[in-house]
């Protein structure tokens, strides 16, 4: 799959060929079979299974069912159906000539009617070619009316009756004969009066019937009108002209009260049958006749009108006028349909292969290929990357600290543009590696540190926008993210009584007040940097900071008699042996201002580890005397 078009509205190739002519057989064998191990190539999958002809093709459609996909195209003349269930071609088959278009009469494959352009229908099912009937002159187009089951076939030249009128051929498919035609107005061939089917004759290029509402049938003309006809009337009910260029093509809307018409020089106008003046007109913009018109409705239920020449397909919004979004294949193209109720576009075009274009914003990808949406899903979520058809874009500088810059004039290799040159993704890489060895290195840890960083962003965090008091928002917020449960509207967050703590400005908590300070201790205030804590406040501060200022100038431990402060408030209640035993560090001195009677100082001993002393031997007398004691400790 390919980025096409990478605006607001992307279009994906899913497949398609990239080159106005096909490659010979050979080669393409031959490319085929050394690109089938290129790392590019691994990732490239086949959406249908020979979903291509040898030459070009004319037409293409899918089923009512959604189950098959049928395409005509030549050389040789022939057409193929396609099985969406197996992905894969069901079978093909050859015909006598090349096919204008086909209709599928009923909601599979098994019915079909082909317009050959030797003026025959053929009628196929399954087993082969059931009939073939021959037409008095060229068909241009084919309708059917599945109320009367009739095929309606727009032809070329003027009735031999003498009228003077094109026709439209009928022929009811139930009796197996031809009606009455029905005589639409397309102009006199003056040169050649007396010939049927000249170059320049006149002809009914174009038929569209509203099947699911009204059921009116639209003829456009070549001298630039649209007639409208009646089945139960068998009559002409309404001209539509003023048109520039000749009709060629026609599209009821889904409600049937719209009709889009597209013109030979590239004119698209919307009419409302209840009005003959255009609601809408819109230019293509390359001067060449409308192919097809369709009209499409997005996921949300917008509506949009698609247009397509040989050369563009353009997107309109259907109420604005505006562009949606447009595809420029790189082939001229013959035919687009447009699968129901999906983003898929199918084309039928002069390339080898038919192009596969998929719009995930007007809808899902069809069942048949649903997998298509978790590989946009994917792209999407995918950097973009800076290399541009595999090619690498750098400066001079860059050049240089690779080592390439003597390649600068002296290969293809590096291809000057602007300020700087493109040079082969393949040989950058090479380069940059052999620059810097440890390239893959850093290149892995970045995508683990990325991975990372991904998973860390997509845990769930609590997001709370209050008009007042945001940070107790965000407080209670933590908390429930730190119970692995995080609910915005639970607790006091969700309660109406406390609805107005967090939307009336006159509950809003004043972070400077004393009475907050004193409560929260260790909030930090902002524009309040230096702010400190009360020292009046009973808390589980550190002993430290008491410590520090129960000492006097000399650094001694000062007890104080009165239990109050310059401040007010109650002290710690705490043994001065306790905060002796605490105090490892010598603080600086400072006078301290004290309330009260009287004070004690005392100078603590030191608390290094006093040296155990050797015990002193007894003496003993050496005047030879015994003593006369019995009490035995006093020699001890």
């Amino acid at each position: 799959m390919k980025l096409t078009n990478p605006g607001s509205v992307p279009v994906y190739t899913v497949s398609g060929p990239s080159t106005a002519r096909p490659l010979p057989d050979w080669l393409a064998r031959r490319r085929k079979r050394s690109a089938k191990y290129d790392a590019e190539n691994l990732n490239n999958f086949e959406l249908l299974q020979e979903f291509e002809f040898e030459e070009a093709s004319n037409c293409v459609r899918v089923s009512e069912d959604g189950n098959w996909i049928m395409s005509t195209g030549t050389y040789k003349p022939q057409f193929h159906v396609h099985s969406t269930q197996e992905l894969s071609l069901s079978f093909s088959r050859h015909t006598k000539s090349e096919n204008t278009t086909f209709l599928l009469l009923s909601q599979d494959y098994t019915k079909s009617i082909h317009l050959q352009t030797d003026r025959s229908l053929e009628f196929h099912t399954p087993m082969g070619c059931h009939y073939e009937v021959r037409l008095p002159r060229f068909g241009r187009d084919l309708a059917y009316l599945r109320q009367n089951t009739e095929v309606l076939v727009p032809a070329v030249g003027l009735s031999a009756d003498g009228s003077g009128l094109g026709e439209v051929f009928r022929l009811d498919l139930e009796r197996g004969q031809f009606l009455r035609p029905w005589q639409v107005d397309v102009g006199e061939d003056e040169a050649n009066s007396g010939l049927q089917g000249s170059i320049h004759a006149g002809a009914v290029n174009v038929a569209a019937v509203a099947e699911a509402t009204h059921g009116l049938c639209a003829f456009g003309t070549t001298i630039g009108t649209v007639e409208f006809f009646d089945p139960r009337s068998k009559g002409r009910v309404a001209v539509l002209g003023g048109n520039d260029g000749e009709v060629t093509a026609l599209d009821y809307a889904m409600d049937g009260l719209s009709l889009a018409l597209g013109t030979s020089n590239g004119q698209i106008r919307i009419f409302d049958l209840r009005n003959p003046r255009p609601l809408l007109t819109k230019d293509q913009g390359m001067g060449l006749p409308i192919k097809n018109l369709i009209h499409l409705k997005t996921s949300t239920e917008e509506r949009k009108l698609l247009s397509a020449d040989k050369r563009i397909i353009k997107i309109w919004d259907e109420q604005s006028g505006d562009l949606w979004t447009s595809i420029e294949p790189m082939v001229d193209i013959n035919f687009v349909t447009h699968c129901p109720d999906s983003g898929m576009i199918l084309t039928a075009n002069e390339g080898k292969q038919m192009h596969s274009f998929f719009i995930p914003n007007l809808g899902l990808a069809p069942r048949w290929c649903h997998f298509l949406d978790n590989l946009v899903h994917e792209m999407e979520t995918e950097k973009p990357t800076e290399t541009y058809d595999n090619y690498k874009f750098l400066t001079v500088p860059e050049l240089k600290s690779l080592s390439l810059s003597h390649l600068i004039g002296k290969t293809n290799l590096l291809r000057p543009y602007m300020h700087g040159y493109f040079v082969a993704a393949k040989l950058y890489d090479q380069a940059r590696l052999i620059a810097n060895p440890y390239i893959w290195e850093e290149e892995r840890a970045k995508r683990i540190k990325e991975k990372v960083e991904k998973e860390r962003s997509s845990r769930i965090r609590g997001i709370k926008k209050v008009k007042v008091n945001q940070r107790l928002a965000d407080k209670i917020m933590q908390k429930q993210e730190n119970r692995a449960k995080v609910d915005p509207n639970a607790g006091v967050l969700g309660d109406a009584r406390f609805q107005k703590v967090f939307e009336d400005e006159e509950f809003k908590v004043d972070e400077n007040s004393y009475e907050f300070r004193a409560l929260n201790p260790s909030t930090k205030v902002p524009g309040d940097e230096g702010y400190q804590a009360p020292r009046n406040v009973s808390d589980s501060e550190s002993d430290d900071e008491n410590d520090d200022d129960d000492r006097d100038e000399s650094g001694d431990v000062v007890m104080q008699v009165s239990s109050s402060r310059a401040q007010g408030g109650r002290t710690k209640d705490t043994a001065i042996g306790s905060r002796l035993q605490k105090e490892t560090r010598a603080s600086k001195p400072r006078q301290a201002d004290f309330v009260g009677e009287k004070q004690i100082t005392f100078i603590p001993e030191s608390k290094k580890a006093k040296q155990p002393q050797a015990p002193q031997p007894t003496k003993r007398r050496s005047d030879g005397r015994r003593s006369a004691s019995t009490n035995t400790f006093r020699r001890l």
